[in-house]
Protein backbone atom coordinates (compact mmCIF):
# COMPACT_ATOMS: atom_id res chain seq x y z
CA UNK A 1 0.00 0.00 0.00
CA UNK A 2 1.53 3.31 -1.00
CA UNK A 3 2.01 6.21 1.38
CA UNK A 4 -0.77 8.40 -0.04
CA UNK A 5 -3.38 5.71 0.54
CA UNK A 6 -2.22 5.23 4.14
CA UNK A 7 -2.39 8.96 4.81
CA UNK A 8 -5.87 9.19 3.31
CA UNK A 9 -7.11 6.36 5.56
CA UNK A 10 -5.56 7.92 8.66
CA UNK A 11 -7.03 11.35 7.89
CA UNK A 12 -10.43 9.81 7.22
CA UNK A 13 -10.46 7.96 10.52
CA UNK A 14 -9.37 11.09 12.37
CA UNK A 15 -12.19 13.09 10.76
CA UNK A 16 -14.76 10.45 11.68
CA UNK A 17 -13.50 10.47 15.27
CA UNK A 18 -13.79 14.25 15.49
CA UNK A 19 -17.35 14.19 14.15
CA UNK A 20 -18.34 11.44 16.62
CA UNK A 21 -16.84 13.39 19.52
CA UNK A 22 -18.72 16.51 18.47
CA UNK A 23 -22.02 14.62 18.34
CA UNK A 24 -21.46 13.10 21.78
CA UNK A 25 -20.55 16.49 23.24
CA UNK A 26 -23.75 18.05 21.88
CA UNK A 27 -25.82 15.22 23.32
CA UNK A 28 -24.25 15.58 26.75
CA UNK A 29 -24.58 19.36 26.88
CA UNK A 30 -27.95 20.24 28.49
CA UNK A 31 -30.18 22.68 26.70
CA UNK A 32 -29.69 26.19 27.99
CA UNK A 33 -32.53 27.53 30.11
CA UNK A 34 -34.56 30.23 28.37
CA UNK A 35 -33.38 33.69 29.39
CA UNK A 36 -35.48 35.37 32.05
CA UNK A 37 -37.70 38.10 30.71
CA UNK A 38 -37.02 41.17 32.83
CA UNK A 39 -39.98 42.58 34.71
CA UNK A 40 -40.96 46.15 33.95
CA UNK A 41 -41.39 48.78 36.63
CA UNK A 42 -45.13 48.56 35.94
CA UNK A 43 -45.05 44.96 37.20
CA UNK A 44 -42.55 45.24 40.06
CA UNK A 45 -43.62 48.57 41.54
CA UNK A 46 -46.43 49.81 43.74
CA UNK A 47 -48.53 50.66 40.70
CA UNK A 48 -48.85 46.94 39.95
CA UNK A 49 -50.36 46.32 43.39
CA UNK A 50 -52.74 49.25 42.85
CA UNK A 51 -53.86 47.75 39.52
CA UNK A 52 -54.33 44.28 41.05
CA UNK A 53 -56.23 45.70 44.01
CA UNK A 54 -58.50 47.62 41.64
CA UNK A 55 -59.10 44.52 39.54
CA UNK A 56 -59.98 42.29 42.49
CA UNK A 57 -62.35 44.83 44.02
CA UNK A 58 -64.07 45.34 40.68
CA UNK A 59 -64.34 41.58 40.37
CA UNK A 60 -66.21 41.50 43.68
CA UNK A 61 -68.55 44.26 42.53
CA UNK A 62 -69.17 42.45 39.23
CA UNK A 63 -70.02 39.21 41.01
CA UNK A 64 -72.53 41.01 43.21
CA UNK A 65 -74.15 42.63 40.18
CA UNK A 66 -74.30 39.24 38.46
CA UNK A 67 -75.83 37.63 41.56
CA UNK A 68 -73.09 35.04 41.86
CA UNK A 69 -70.50 33.94 44.41
CA UNK A 70 -66.88 35.05 44.25
CA UNK A 71 -64.66 32.74 42.17
CA UNK A 72 -62.43 30.34 44.08
CA UNK A 73 -59.16 32.19 43.32
CA UNK A 74 -55.87 30.79 44.63
CA UNK A 75 -53.41 32.77 42.46
CA UNK A 76 -53.28 36.04 40.54
CA UNK A 77 -50.87 36.77 37.66
CA UNK A 78 -50.25 40.32 36.42
CA UNK A 79 -48.26 41.06 33.25
CA UNK A 80 -48.97 44.77 33.04
CA UNK A 81 -51.27 44.24 30.05
CA UNK A 82 -53.43 41.50 31.55
CA UNK A 83 -54.70 40.38 34.94
CA UNK A 84 -55.28 36.62 35.19
CA UNK A 85 -56.99 34.70 37.99
CA UNK A 86 -56.22 31.03 38.52
CA UNK A 87 -59.15 29.18 40.02
CA UNK A 88 -59.13 26.09 42.21
CA UNK A 89 -62.29 24.80 40.55
CA UNK A 90 -63.60 24.98 36.98
CA UNK A 91 -65.93 27.96 36.65
CA UNK A 92 -66.69 29.08 33.07
CA UNK A 93 -69.26 31.72 34.10
CA UNK A 94 -67.02 34.81 34.27
CA UNK A 95 -68.79 38.16 34.66
CA UNK A 96 -67.97 41.04 32.31
CA UNK A 97 -65.32 42.20 31.52
CA UNK A 98 -63.58 38.93 32.45
CA UNK A 99 -63.28 35.99 30.05
CA UNK A 100 -62.77 32.34 31.02
CA UNK A 101 -60.42 29.98 29.18
CA UNK A 102 -61.66 26.68 27.73
CA UNK A 103 -61.06 24.82 30.98
CA UNK A 104 -62.84 27.43 33.10
CA UNK A 105 -59.84 27.45 35.45
CA UNK A 106 -58.44 30.84 34.37
CA UNK A 107 -60.17 34.19 34.06
CA UNK A 108 -58.42 37.06 32.28
CA UNK A 109 -59.12 40.74 31.71
CA UNK A 110 -57.20 43.42 29.82
CA UNK A 111 -55.77 45.91 32.31
CA UNK A 112 -57.10 48.78 30.18
CA UNK A 113 -60.66 47.61 30.89
CA UNK A 114 -60.27 48.00 34.65
CA UNK A 115 -60.25 51.80 34.66
CA UNK A 116 -63.31 53.90 35.38
CA UNK A 117 -66.72 52.64 36.37
CA UNK A 118 -68.42 52.50 39.73
CA UNK A 119 -67.75 49.93 42.43
CA UNK A 120 -71.01 50.30 44.24
CA UNK A 121 -71.20 49.54 47.94
CA UNK A 122 -70.47 45.84 47.48
CA UNK A 123 -67.22 46.40 45.63
CA UNK A 124 -65.61 48.67 48.20
CA UNK A 125 -63.99 45.86 50.21
CA UNK A 126 -61.04 43.73 49.09
CA UNK A 127 -62.22 40.09 49.03
CA UNK A 128 -58.71 38.59 48.88
CA UNK A 129 -56.94 40.49 51.64
CA UNK A 130 -54.31 37.79 52.28
CA UNK A 131 -53.16 37.65 48.65
CA UNK A 132 -49.42 38.39 48.57
CA UNK A 133 -46.72 38.50 45.91
CA UNK A 134 -44.68 35.29 45.89
CA UNK A 135 -42.41 36.44 43.06
CA UNK A 136 -41.97 36.75 39.30
CA UNK A 137 -42.48 34.18 36.55
CA UNK A 138 -40.76 35.29 33.34
CA UNK A 139 -41.42 38.92 34.22
CA UNK A 140 -45.03 38.46 35.36
CA UNK A 141 -45.99 39.19 38.96
CA UNK A 142 -47.53 36.19 40.75
CA UNK A 143 -49.64 36.48 43.89
CA UNK A 144 -51.11 33.71 46.05
CA UNK A 145 -54.04 33.96 48.45
CA UNK A 146 -52.53 32.52 51.63
CA UNK A 147 -55.96 32.08 53.22
CA UNK A 148 -56.72 29.30 50.73
CA UNK A 149 -54.39 26.85 52.48
CA UNK A 150 -56.39 24.44 54.62
CA UNK A 151 -53.52 24.11 57.12
CA UNK A 152 -50.11 25.62 57.87
CA UNK A 153 -47.83 26.90 55.09
CA UNK A 154 -44.16 25.97 55.58
CA UNK A 155 -41.46 28.28 54.18
CA UNK A 156 -38.18 26.39 53.86
CA UNK A 157 -34.68 27.03 52.50
CA UNK A 158 -31.75 28.71 54.21
CA UNK A 159 -32.87 30.56 57.33
CA UNK A 160 -31.94 33.95 55.92
CA UNK A 161 -33.63 33.39 52.55
CA UNK A 162 -36.83 32.05 54.11
CA UNK A 163 -37.00 34.98 56.51
CA UNK A 164 -36.41 37.38 53.63
CA UNK A 165 -39.45 35.97 51.82
CA UNK A 166 -41.68 36.02 54.88
CA UNK A 167 -40.64 39.60 55.62
CA UNK A 168 -41.69 40.51 52.06
CA UNK A 169 -45.13 38.97 52.73
CA UNK A 170 -45.50 40.91 55.98
CA UNK A 171 -44.33 44.18 54.43
CA UNK A 172 -46.75 43.90 51.51
CA UNK A 173 -49.73 43.11 53.72
CA UNK A 174 -48.97 45.98 56.09
CA UNK A 175 -48.06 48.62 53.50
CA UNK A 176 -49.78 47.53 50.27
CA UNK A 177 -53.31 48.17 49.00
CA UNK A 178 -54.46 44.55 48.65
CA UNK A 179 -53.82 43.77 52.32
CA UNK A 180 -55.15 47.07 53.67
CA UNK A 181 -57.72 45.23 55.83
CA UNK A 182 -55.44 42.39 56.96
CA UNK A 183 -53.66 41.99 60.28
CA UNK A 184 -50.33 40.25 60.88
CA UNK A 185 -49.37 38.60 64.15
CA UNK A 186 -45.76 37.53 64.76
CA UNK A 187 -45.40 34.83 67.40
CA UNK A 188 -42.43 34.28 69.70
CA UNK A 189 -39.04 34.37 67.96
CA UNK A 190 -40.71 35.25 64.62
CA UNK A 191 -41.06 38.76 66.03
CA UNK A 192 -37.33 39.38 65.59
CA UNK A 193 -35.83 42.82 65.13
CA UNK A 194 -34.92 41.86 61.56
CA UNK A 195 -38.54 40.99 60.77
CA UNK A 196 -40.08 44.08 62.36
CA UNK A 197 -37.47 46.71 61.49
CA UNK A 198 -39.08 49.63 59.73
CA UNK A 199 -42.64 48.40 60.08
CA UNK A 200 -43.47 46.82 63.23
CA UNK A 201 -44.53 48.86 65.52
CA UNK A 202 -45.56 51.76 63.35
CA UNK A 203 -48.63 49.83 62.21
CA UNK A 204 -51.63 49.08 64.36
CA UNK A 205 -52.21 46.05 62.13
CA UNK A 206 -48.92 44.37 63.10
CA UNK A 207 -49.01 42.57 66.45
CA UNK A 208 -46.52 40.50 68.43
CA UNK A 209 -47.45 37.82 70.96
CA UNK A 210 -45.65 35.08 72.87
CA UNK A 211 -47.71 32.00 71.94
CA UNK A 212 -49.82 30.62 69.12
CA UNK A 213 -52.78 30.26 71.47
CA UNK A 214 -52.56 33.96 72.27
CA UNK A 215 -52.38 34.81 68.57
CA UNK A 216 -55.47 32.77 67.76
CA UNK A 217 -57.37 34.28 70.67
CA UNK A 218 -57.04 37.77 69.20
CA UNK A 219 -60.39 38.38 67.53
CA UNK A 220 -61.04 34.67 67.15
CA UNK A 221 -64.58 34.91 68.47
CA UNK A 222 -65.65 37.62 66.05
CA UNK A 223 -68.30 36.57 63.49
CA UNK A 224 -67.64 36.01 59.83
CA UNK A 225 -69.69 34.82 56.86
CA UNK A 226 -68.62 32.28 54.27
CA UNK A 227 -69.37 32.68 50.59
CA UNK A 228 -70.75 29.48 49.07
CA UNK A 229 -68.35 27.22 47.20
CA UNK A 230 -69.16 26.41 43.59
CA UNK A 231 -70.31 22.84 42.99
CA UNK A 232 -68.41 22.70 39.68
CA UNK A 233 -65.76 20.08 38.99
CA UNK A 234 -62.67 20.52 41.12
CA UNK A 235 -59.01 20.39 40.18
CA UNK A 236 -56.10 18.78 42.04
CA UNK A 237 -55.27 22.16 43.56
CA UNK A 238 -58.79 22.44 44.97
CA UNK A 239 -58.46 19.08 46.68
CA UNK A 240 -55.29 20.34 48.33
CA UNK A 241 -57.16 23.27 49.83
CA UNK A 242 -60.50 21.56 50.40
CA UNK A 243 -62.06 22.47 53.71
CA UNK A 244 -61.34 26.15 53.20
CA UNK A 245 -63.45 28.45 51.05
CA UNK A 246 -63.41 32.04 49.86
CA UNK A 247 -64.70 34.15 52.70
CA UNK A 248 -66.04 37.61 53.25
CA UNK A 249 -65.05 38.70 56.73
CA UNK A 250 -67.53 40.71 58.75
CA UNK A 251 -66.54 42.36 62.01
CA UNK A 252 -62.78 41.73 61.94
CA UNK A 253 -59.79 41.58 59.65
CA UNK A 254 -58.38 38.37 58.18
CA UNK A 255 -55.09 37.46 59.88
CA UNK A 256 -51.69 36.16 58.87
CA UNK A 257 -49.99 34.45 61.81
CA UNK A 258 -46.23 33.78 61.60
CA UNK A 259 -44.12 31.56 63.87
CA UNK A 260 -41.04 29.37 63.61
CA UNK A 261 -41.09 25.60 63.09
CA UNK A 262 -39.90 24.69 66.60
CA UNK A 263 -42.68 26.64 68.28
CA UNK A 264 -45.24 25.31 65.80
CA UNK A 265 -44.24 21.74 66.67
CA UNK A 266 -44.71 22.48 70.38
CA UNK A 267 -48.01 24.36 70.06
CA UNK A 268 -49.71 22.95 66.96
CA UNK A 269 -52.59 21.57 68.99
CA UNK A 270 -53.85 25.15 69.12
CA UNK A 271 -54.22 25.29 65.30
CA UNK A 272 -57.78 23.99 65.56
CA UNK A 273 -58.67 27.55 66.54
CA UNK A 274 -57.53 28.93 63.16
CA UNK A 275 -60.36 30.66 61.34
CA UNK A 276 -61.14 29.84 57.70
CA UNK A 277 -60.31 33.40 56.65
CA UNK A 278 -56.84 33.33 58.28
CA UNK A 279 -53.45 31.88 57.29
CA UNK A 280 -50.66 30.32 59.35
CA UNK A 281 -47.10 30.68 58.05
CA UNK A 282 -44.31 28.54 59.54
CA UNK A 283 -40.64 29.54 59.21
CA UNK A 284 -38.96 26.20 58.58
CA UNK A 285 -40.07 22.65 57.87
CA UNK A 286 -43.43 21.61 59.31
CA UNK A 287 -44.56 18.00 58.97
CA UNK A 288 -48.25 18.90 59.07
CA UNK A 289 -48.11 21.74 56.54
CA UNK A 290 -50.60 21.81 53.69
CA UNK A 291 -48.47 23.97 51.40
CA UNK A 292 -44.69 24.16 51.24
CA UNK A 293 -42.71 27.03 49.74
CA UNK A 294 -39.01 26.19 49.28
CA UNK A 295 -36.66 29.11 48.62
CA UNK A 296 -33.78 28.24 46.28
CA UNK A 297 -30.22 29.52 46.64
CA UNK A 298 -30.58 31.06 43.16
CA UNK A 299 -33.55 33.17 44.27
CA UNK A 300 -36.20 30.90 42.76
CA UNK A 301 -39.20 29.56 44.69
CA UNK A 302 -40.71 26.08 44.57
CA UNK A 303 -44.40 26.45 45.41
CA UNK A 304 -44.94 22.74 45.94
CA UNK A 305 -48.48 21.49 45.26
CA UNK A 306 -49.56 24.83 43.75
CA UNK A 307 -47.29 24.20 40.77
CA UNK A 308 -46.54 27.89 40.20
CA UNK A 309 -43.15 28.58 38.62
CA UNK A 310 -41.28 31.43 40.32
CA UNK A 311 -37.95 32.62 38.90
CA UNK A 312 -37.33 35.35 41.48
CA UNK A 313 -39.03 35.22 44.88
CA UNK A 314 -40.62 38.29 46.44
CA UNK A 315 -37.85 38.75 49.00
CA UNK A 316 -35.45 39.65 46.18
CA UNK A 317 -37.67 42.16 44.41
CA UNK A 318 -36.85 45.15 46.59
Amino acid sequence: MNLSVVLAVVLGLALLGAVAALILTERKTPAAAPPRRPASAHVKGREALDAIDLGLRKLAAGCVRAGRALPDVYAVVYSGEHLTLRLAGADPDAPEPWSADDSGEEWTVDSARLGGGDFGDAGAAQPYSLAVTVGLDQGDRVMVDLSRASSAIAVTGSGRDAQQLVRAFVTELITGPVGRHAEVTLVGSAASAEMTAGLGLRSARLNTVATLEEALARGGDMPHADSPVSSSAVTQVFRLIEGSSPVTVQGRAPRLIVLDAAQFADEKAAVKGLDASDALLVLGDAADSGWRFEVGADGSLDTGPLGLRIDVHAGRLS
